[in-house]
């Protein structure tokens, strides 16, 4: 042990003399803005890359989004203007019927109907409605609601507030429930020439079975075309999420 204590120090000293040459300042500069420029150049290809994927794969779901939330091509507003001094009854106004249409799809066992044909309101009054469903078959069933509203250009004026067809909706075997609705219309209505002679509206409603797509998400059991048809959107291109890649 004696001897090996000054072989080590013999060592350590000849490793504390070797030193790495310096390189001069302006390799190091350049070094380093070498690398800077790699860090960034990977930042901006990880970037594109990320926003080119999450576009084409959010674009249907960002469209119906955009039309949700500015009413465009007949859906009906879920999101936005729901200050409550835009709920206020303009009661010289006048009234505006309602009317409740409620479709199934043939893959569905269940049945699915409105509790009430209309309802009358003044622009800025909120309405309460209900739906019923029940499931018919002896399994659990999801079922997944789209709609739209006709004339087109009420879409932007008529606003839901509370909704099933929100989320999903899971009736076991043989339930039968009750489906809320509370919706106004915007009195901004009163403001656009186009509107003065709506006096009735149509709600509709269209009921799909959920399957799960190869994304994992919950959608409706149905061709493109249906779906699209069911929320108004038959007269207008659309890219089918599902379709296979060139």
């Amino acid at each position: 042990l004696h001897a090996w204590r000054p072989i080590q120090h013999q060592f350590r000293g000849v490793a504390s003399q070797t030193t790495t040459p310096k390189l001069p300042p302006h390799v190091l500069r350049y070094q380093q803005e070498y690398k800077a420029r790699n860090r960034a150049l990977l930042y901006y290809t990880t970037a594109v890359i990320l926003f080119v994927g999450g576009a084409s794969y959010a674009a249907v779901p960002m469209y119906r989004a955009f039309c949700s939330a500015t009413g465009y091509n007949g859906t009906p507003m879920t999101s936005g203007r729901f200050d409550s001094d835009r709920m206020v009854p303009m009661t010289e106004a006048k009234s505006i019927k309602v009317h409740f249409n409620a479709d199934r799809s043939s893959s569905l066992p269940w049945s699915f109907t409105p509790q009430q044909k209309y309802v009358v309101v003044k622009p800025g009054e909120s309405s309460l409605a209900f739906y019923k469903a029940k499931n018919n078959s002896t399994e659990d069933i999801i079922g997944i609601a789209t709609y739209n509203v006709t004339p087109s250009k009420v879409a932007p004026y008529f606003s839901k507030l509370e909704c099933f067809c929100f989320e999903e909706q899971r009736l076991l075997a043989g339930e039968e429930v009750d489906m809320p609705l509370l919706f106004f219309i915007d009195k901004d209505c009163l403001e656009d020439e186009g509107m003065k002679d709506v006096d009735d509206v149509v709600l509709s409603y269209t009921f799909f079975k959920a399957r799960r797509n190869t994304r994992g998400h919950l959608e409706p059991d149905a061709s493109h075309e249906e779906v699209q048809a069911s929320q108004g959107f038959q007269d207008f291109p659309s890219i089918d999420p599902n379709a296979p890649k060139a």
